[in-house]
């Protein structure tokens, strides 16, 4: 297991700087094995020397490019493949380690293409008032998944929201609850972007 103070997301990409000696050990044994990890969210405390509080919904990632420095860093690109809860942690010894269960996204039902059309209309308009106010984000002409469900994950990833928010998406009880939950997010970051634009 890899705590992270980022939200990794199935079909999303993350890479990843890994310093710390216990994580260099990590990557070997991956390296070795299944190239996959699981990542959760710090949810308080630090990245680095233990001592934080995690979630107990993460994500597998799986190790796409592997690239080990002089210095014996590494540089990782990883991708979400699925979502996993954690049902107990174990010693960090060396690294940190978990008992996991893979958590499956239920079937999306009848209302999730017309979810997901508004979500993603409503994403392009707030990714354009980034880009009005200055901000750093993804064009407003983005393309997502042709699998629904994965597409939910994308937009997750691209709005202009918190750790803890994308947290509270990834463990969202179906795919419809996750594109509700983040309409209304993006209602919010709407909201925001706009009173800043108008006052200048």
């Amino acid at each position: 297991m890899f705590p992270l103070g980022s939200v990794l997301l199935p079909s999303v990409g993350l890479p990843l700087h890994v310093f710390e000696l216990r994580y260099r050990a990590l990557v070997r044994d991956c390296l070795a094995g299944d190239r996959e990890f699981g990542v959760v969210l710090i949810e308080r405390g630090s990245e680095v020397g233990g001592g934080d509080i995690r979630s107990d919904v993460g994500t597998v990632a799986t190790i796409v490019e592997a690239e080990q420095l002089p210095d014996g860093r590494w540089g990782l690109l990883v991708v979400g493949t699925r979502r996993i809860r954690v049902e107990a942690w174990l010693p960090d010894d060396p690294y940190s380690q978990a008992e996991v269960a893979e958590w499956t996204d239920d079937p999306v039902d009848e209302r999730h293409a017309e979810l997901l059309v508004d979500v993603v209309a409503r994403l392009r308009r707030v990714l354009g008032l980034a880009a009005e106010a200055g901000d750093s984000s993804a064009p407003a002409t983005i393309e997502l998944s042709d699998d629904p469900v994965l597409a939910g994950y994308q937009a997750v990833a691209v709005a202009p929201l918190g750790a803890l928010d994308r947290q509270r998406l990834l463990a969202a009880a179906s795919p419809s609850a996750r594109l509700l939950d983040l309409g209304a997010l993006l209602d919010d970051a709407a909201e925001v972007l706009e009173l800043r634009i108008a006052g200048g």
